[in-house]
């Protein structure tokens, strides 16, 4: 296969990033993928968790209760509706939007993550429009309503799935936050009801009833602030206020690694962990923010959120900034996430506890400032974090590994499981109970027993250099083909934005070797995680038959794919040129009763 669409980008306009799915279509696919597989946007019911099981996992986020500590953090799992709807399912119950800002057109590096070993991204900012970001939120608000309220899912979710907490993510300047652009989006948040009354008319049949449903019209009651590297004190203070005060948000105010200085970092990245590999930029250190200034910071927007009647947080920690060593992505400097990152960021939490007692709500003595954490969360430390009395705590390196949004079951079963182990029913019981041992132990708090932890050479291994490399993905010396590839699912589990699918085996008479995969590509935005993992040489995003359902799209296309369309009761196939060969083996497996995951009802009428 080769060549591109009819109007292939080369020389002609640049297709966006994403054409989301409109929300008929999700549900639609909700309805046909349940009735057929018992699975939702490709995650099985065996993968998603139940909230009313075991001890309770639930917390509260600045005042709002949610039934588990856990969600993705503000990145790639957060920016379409679907991919929301499936961190959800799997028991995120606390979800920190994609950070958007007022520059909506941004032309971002592709690849932009690399996570073979630690993680690496250069994207940071949304890839949709304000008005599109506005769209998508209230469609995953609305598509969480309906998979909660479902009945046919409740051996699956449990009686009761709880409450669910939204959160903004704005950044990176005041002059940014504060334009009439941002505060439309904001105000679009606070009041979606025009939004999701538009959005009704679009719930297909299985779903009639729920066109009269009540839906939220406020999605978010919080904001988490992001800043540019360099940001002034004064103007992060300035944001969070301006947020506070003309929207009415509780605020948290994301903070760097930095802090800690340049000589603190270099010495626990490079030389006690062993990324001697990793080039820290003194620039970046000398107009970030000090130590000192955080603190005042910090204690300066907690009196002013008490005096407004708001609360504030900050969160530990943005990724670190570094210079590109590896080639892979296309840009300098890269940013830094995944396990390195928790120990800085678990360092900087103990050093805060110390320089300011009594402000953060940490251990037996919790300040008013709470703490959200998210740096190399995996199902190995969360139980330890949510000891410490932190909340939320979100992960995104850990879920753009193989299993994808399936490893969030797993992490909050682990905090189950050490929870009942220790007979603590409850997360402030099982705070309560970790705070104890500390001082068992002769530590000054839990905050400071685990900081010793990941610092223990001993201890710490699944941190180190050492430790991520035998990480690695496998390789095989192997090209990748458009078909009859290993069938590993790989490319299927690590993509954020759901845009792989696969056939049942039933379906799959056209292949010789496995399964086949897919590509919706409007869904796939070339970040290049799916080709990090593939065991075979090549791009699965780039070299998969790729299915477009939007014609305007389709004469776009930048890579080889098919127009779908409806004709009469099943799907049928456009091929762009180049892509006629394979017309047939397509057709023949999307219109297999177990072929294609969406209604083809839904898709346009063929000409």
């Amino acid at each position: 296969m080769s060549g591109g669409g009819p109007g292939a980008a080369s020389g002609g306009a640049v297709p966006p990033a994403f054409t989301p799915f409109p929300l008929r279509v999700l549900l639609g696919r909700v309805a046909r993928e349940w009735a057929r597989d018992r699975r939702i946007f490709d995650l099985p019911a065996s993968r998603w968790f139940d909230a009313s099981s075991g001890p309770d996992l639930s917390v509260e986020v600045l005042g709002r209760r949610a039934a588990t500590p856990l969600g993705p953090a503000a990145g790639p799992h957060t920016q379409l509706a679907q991919n929301i709807a499936l961190a959800w399912l799997g028991g995120a119950r606390v979800i920190e939007l994609k950070t958007v800002q007022v520059r909506d057109r941004l032309e971002i590096p592709r690849p932009c993550i690399d996570m073979e070993t630690v993680g690496y991204n250069v994207e940071w900012s949304q890839e949709l429009r304000l008005e599109q970001s506005l769209e998508e939120y209230a469609k995953a608000a609305m598509l969480i309503e309906v998979l909660r309220g479902w009945d046919a899912l409740r051996p699956a979710l449990g009686p009761d799935p709880g409450p669910h907490v939204l959160d903004l993510s704005v950044g990176y300047d005041l002059a940014g936050v504060t334009s009439p652009q941002v505060a439309a989006f904001i105000d679009g948040m606070l009041d979606a009801r025009p939004t999701v009354d538009r959005l009704r008319a679009e719930i297909p049949e299985p779903f009639a009833p729920w066109r009269g449903h009540p839906f939220p019209a406020r999605l978010v009651g919080s904001a988490t602030v992001s800043t540019f590297h360099g940001c002034p004190p004064d103007e992060i203070a300035a944001i969070a206020r301006h947020l506070m005060t003309r929207h009415d948000l509780d605020v948290v105010v994301k903070l760097n690694p930095t802090l800690l200085g340049r000589e603190r970092v270099a010495g626990i990245l490079l030389d006690e962990l062993g990324y001697r590999e990793v080039r820290l930029r003194p620039k970046d250190f000398e107009r970030d923010l000090a130590l000192p200034e955080a603190v005042d910071l910090i204690r300066e927007l907690d009196v002013f959120a008490r005096g407004r009647g708001r609360r504030f947080g900050i969160k530990l920690t943005n990724t670190l900034v570094v210079a590109n060593h590896r080639g892979v992505l296309p840009a300098d400097p890269m940013y830094l996430s995944g396990p390195p990152l928790h120990v800085l960021a678990v360092t900087l939490l103990d050093e805060l506890r110390r320089a300011m007692p009594g402000t953060l709500a940490l251990g037996v003595d919790r300040g008013g400032a709470e703490v959200s954490f998210s740096a190399g969360v995996t199902k190995a430390n969360l139980p330890a974090l949510a000891g410490l009395g932190i909340a939320p705590i979100t992960a995104c390196s850990d879920l753009l590994r193989p299993g994808g949004y399936g490893r969030l079951r797993p992490m909050l079963a682990a905090l189950g499981e050490a929870m009942a182990a220790a007979g603590c029913g409850t997360i402030d019981a099982w705070r309560r109970r970790r705070e104890a041992e500390a001082a068992a132990a002769g530590h000054d708090g839990a905050v400071g027993a685990y900081a010793s932890e990941v610092r223990d050479a001993a201890r710490n291994g699944a941190y180190t250099r050492a430790g991520t490399a035998a990480r690695r993905p496998r390789r095989l010396d192997r090209a990748l083909g458009a078909w009859d590839c290993t069938a590993c699912n790989l490319c299927l589990t690590v993509c954020p934005n759901d845009a792989f699918f696969s056939p049942s085996p039933a379906s799959s008479a056209p292949v010789r070797v496995g399964r086949q995969y897919l590509l919706f590509a409007e869904l796939c935005n070339r970040c290049g995680n799916c080709a990090v993992f593939c065991p075979e040489r090549g791009d699965p995003a780039a070299v998969k038959p790729a299915l477009y359902l939007s014609p305007e799209r389709f004469a776009l296309a930048d890579r080889p794919g098919f127009l779908l369309s409806r004709c009469g009761p099943r799907a049928a196939v456009t091929p762009a040129p180049g892509c006629e060969a394979d017309a047939a083996r397509v057709t023949a497996l999307l219109v297999a009763d177990d072929g294609l995951p969406l209604d083809p009802r839904d898709l346009g009428a063929a000409g």
